[in-house]
């Protein structure tokens, strides 16, 4: 690990500048005027820590560290100035003989003269004995360029249907379209949003998830073509967005005085399960009915801005009476775009949109509708398909077409573990330690891209804790408390560099290539669509996908049983003491 600085130490003073609160900074003065500059010995520090603490995590704990050396190397000066600059960054246990092994320093003569091993005495080893093969693996999984990173560089990808849909507007300025998981519902919403941002238009793009505007977000950035566009693109999730506008409103007393209830229970610091439990029955009616009304009275008030359009993402979340709060923000003669998938109706609120409802929202004639799924991968889909047909009722039910052209293009290895409930965190530990021995640059992948999912927080919460033993790190959002777990959710985007672990509803709407999906229990219409949300998070890609699916829900073992890898942890009989048994497929 090499940082390399091409100042020259003659063209300015650079010198160490001690702080009252015996803080040390590197400075430079040009004659002029002192500053503070970049430093590259703390930066080498960071580069250090985060590789031990993050990108290599079966590093001993112990030892570890010594086996990553982190070099700073000036071409232009000459090494003895540098190391009076390094010294006081060192750590007091870090000696003249240890910095030169594991924080090396090289300048002009060290890099012309002497080579590389001079700078870096470690390569004059013949073997290390704290690094492996095993642990080179690991650091090759987060070297990779993450599939999120590469695809941000791609220009949005969409066929007639879906161009035809972002590029225009029906007469009356509402649109509402249905499609099923991955038929692109998201990608007219962006490219929508990008046209008339280019139009110099402002768009308000609301979503229910508050997880779900960040990929929203990125889509958008992949569509725009013109400057500016973040200052008239806003997006937010819906609740947070009725704050705002009884703020801008002056309702803000109002407001306070609605939420003091909630406020009132999340103050007393309980347990997060008894918080919860107390905060059950009034959320419900506040944020459903009270809070969209208060926002409905704000915007109609003329003193909140309006936009020229809003677009809902995953509208079969909301209900009217959130729509309707909403098109008070919309001028006259904007747009109104609703899109929504019936078959991913995790909250049971689909039900409310009947025709009626539907008329006294805006809309008339038939929905747009979007057919063909482009996410998964053909083997995935089938899979999908499958879980519906069995599981989702047919009122509701929309699955996604294949399309035929692409039916040998995306590999992808599905496997199913059915176990019992007390095997369950340990087959997801293992499952997620499994998915980073198939990152690397030959797939294409790096852990980055791995996503673990589940539908019980506290479950959640114990596999996350245990990857952490491994020295794991992720961006999760299993947390009860409410407080945190929001500032979680805001915090949570593909572009992290952890592991991502969080909610079946939570990624609702995302997609990745590499997923553990925990299932614990399949109850009722809204569990199972919660279920075939998560299974249709795949993305697929022509190097491959993976999507491991570790279920404890009996009522789901047969479906398991039709995967094309299998495998079935049962309670032995007694007579063979109780050890768990296995079968594989």
């Amino acid at each position: 690990m090499v940082e390399v600085k091409d100042w020259n130490l003659n063209a300015m003073r650079y010198f160490v500048k001690k702080h009252a609160n015996e803080s040390q900074e590197l400075y430079a003065d040009d004659g002029r005027r002192e500053f503070a500059v970049d430093n590259p010995f703390r930066k080498i520090r960071r580069y250090k820590d985060a590789i031990f603490n993050i990108y290599c995590p079966r590093l001993q704990q112990r030892f570890g560290y010594a086996a990553i050396v982190g070099s700073v190397i000036f071409p232009f000066a000459e090494r003895t100035r540098v190391l009076s600059l390094q010294k006081p960054f060192l750590k007091k246990d870090e000696g003249e003989e240890k910095s030169a092994e594991y924080w090396p320093i090289g300048g002009r003569d060290e890099l012309t003269r002497h080579g590389l091993s001079t700078i870096l005495p470690i390569l004059r080893r013949d073997r290390h004995s704290l690094m492996s093969a095993a642990l080179a693996d690991d650091l090759r999984g987060w070297l990779v360029e993450p599939d999120f990173a590469s695809t941000q560089r791609r220009p949005l990808e969409m066929d007639k249907n879906q161009r035809t849909l972002a590029s225009s507007r029906t007469e009356s300025g509402y649109r509402r379209i249905k499609g099923p998981a991955g038929s692109g519902k998201s990608l007219v919403i962006a490219a929508r949003a990008a046209k008339l941002s280019d139009k110099g238009k402002t768009v308000l793009t609301v979503t229910f998830n508050m997880t779900l505007w960040h990929y929203l977000r990125d889509l958008v950035a992949r569509a725009v073509t013109s400057k500016g566009w973040l200052d008239r693109i806003t997006f937010v999730h819906f609740h947070e967005w009725c704050k705002d506008v009884c703020i801008e409103a002056k309702l803000d007393e109002k407001y306070a005085e609605m939420m003091q209830p909630i406020a009132n229970i999340m103050s007393l610091n309980l347990d997060p399960k008894e918080e919860a439990r107390r905060l059950r029955p009034i959320l419900a009616p506040i944020l459903n009915v009270d809070l969209p009304v208060m926002a409905q009275r704000a915007v109609s008030s003329n003193q909140v801005a309006k936009f020229d359009a809003v677009f809902v993402d995953e509208g079969q979340d909301y209900l009217p009476l959130w729509w309707n709060a909403l098109r008070g923000i919309c001028k006259p003669d904007g747009e109104m775009l609703l899109v929504a998938d019936a078959t991913q109706d995790v909250d049971g609120t689909a039900k409310n949109w009947t025709e009626e409802a539907m008329s006294g929202a805006g809309f008339f004639g038939r929905w747009s509708q979007l057919s063909v799924g482009y996410r998964l991968p053909p083997d995935a889909l089938q899979m999908a398909q499958e879980f519906a047909q069995r599981f989702l009722p047919d009122d509701t039910r929309d699955v996604p077409e294949l399309d035929q052209e692409t039916l040998d293009l995306f590999p992808c290895e599905l496997r199913w573990i059915q176990c019992p409930d007390q095997e369950a965190m340990r087959q997801c530990v293992n499952a997620v330690l499994a998915m980073m021995r198939k990152t690397g640059a030959a797939a294409g992948t790096a852990n980055a891209d791995i996503t673990f999912l589940a539908n019980d927080i506290d479950f959640g919460r114990t596999v996350v804790d245990e990857l952490a033993t491994y020295r794991v790190s992720t961006a999760h959002t299993f947390e009860r408390d409410k407080l945190k777990q929001d500032r979680m959710k805001m915090a949570f985007y593909l572009g992290d560099a952890r592991i991502k672990a969080t909610t079946f509803h939570s990624f609702k709407g995302w997609e990745t290539r590499l997923i553990v999906v925990h299932v614990r229990r399949a109850i009722g219409p809204e569990g199972m669509a919660a279920i075939y949300a998560a299974l249709t998070r795949l993305k697929r890609s022509e190097a491959g996908s993976h999507l491991t699916v570790v279920c404890s829900a009996p009522e789901l073992a047969d479906f398991g049983a039709l995967w094309p890898m299998h495998e079935d942890l049962f309670a032995a009989s007694s007579s063979k003491g109780g050890v768990l048994g296995r079968t594989v497929r």
